[in-house]
């Protein structure tokens, strides 16, 4: 795994859209993995700017989710398909169709999960993958114990990751307990991934999986085995790899 070193969650932010923005002009029509939550946002800032700035084209780009809440209807702004029109999608000149998302409100969630597993295939594989990291350890909603050969699948979300997401919601009792992830063995199949990682939160994670034994009880360690893994993380996501080493 390549690490790259930043200052704070603006430079992470910064580095990363950077990056982005050069394999998207090299290869305008790649498949690109996206994530949600609060650490993506700032790289989705910056994609907005170089679109508005430098004419920078989505067109021919096509994005496959993580993730997706089960239960939350269409248009609930705390859906992921609200936030990626709200922080991404509707910024840029890319194609409604080109964008997939799981379908959380599915009548036969089994069925959703293989239709987006085999969607995967379908639009040729992800290029490139970007991840956040949960405190536990869970990439995706991947939480710990997941099998490494896992596709996509309906998780029960942990008691942890509900709290940490609850600060989007207007209490913890309206936090779904249930989502849509893609598997690990699906992020895996990426051909490249960003591991994004800022703050102090992160850092006892970062540490783990930078030192620590490759594990189901600690998603993240699957990245061990990938060939082209990047971690972009800021000096306080790296304090606890920094005390052990």
């Amino acid at each position: 795994m390549k690490i790259i070193r930043v200052s704070n969650y603006e430079d992470m932010s910064k580095q990363a859209g950077k990056l982005m923005v050069e394999k998207i002009r090299s290869n305008p029509s790649m498949v690109l993995g996206l994530a949600t939550g609060s650490t993506p946002i700032g790289v989705y800032q910056y994609l907005i700017k170089d679109h508005k700035d430098n004419s920078t084209s989505y067109k021919n780009i096509k994005t496959i989710n993580l993730d997706e809440y089960i239960g939350l209807p269409f248009g609930d702004s705390n859906s992921y398909h609200d936030f990626m029109k709200n922080n991404l999608f509707n910024h840029l000149d890319i194609q409604h169709e080109n964008t997939y998302i799981p379908n959380g409100n599915a009548k036969d969630l089994d069925i959703e999960c293989a239709r987006y597993e085999t969607l995967i295939q379908e639009i040729g594989g992800i290029d490139l993958q970007i991840l956040g990291i949960g405190e536990n350890g869970h990439i995706g909603f991947n939480e710990p114990g997941t099998a490494f050969d896992s596709r996509t699948h309906i998780v029960n979300l942990a008691e942890n990751t509900r709290v940490a997401n609850s600060r989007f919601f207007q209490s913890i009792a309206d936090v779904p307990t249930h989502a849509i992830t893609m598997g690990i063995a699906s992020i895996l199949d990426s051909r490249e991934i960003f591991l994004l990682a800022s703050g102090v939160k992160k850092a006892q994670a970062i540490a783990c999986l930078m030192t620590g034994k490759w594990s189901e009880d600690f998603p993240a360690s699957a990245l061990m085995h990938h060939k082209n893994v990047t971690i972009i993380a800021d000096e306080d996501a790296l304090t606890v790899f920094d005390k052990e080493n």
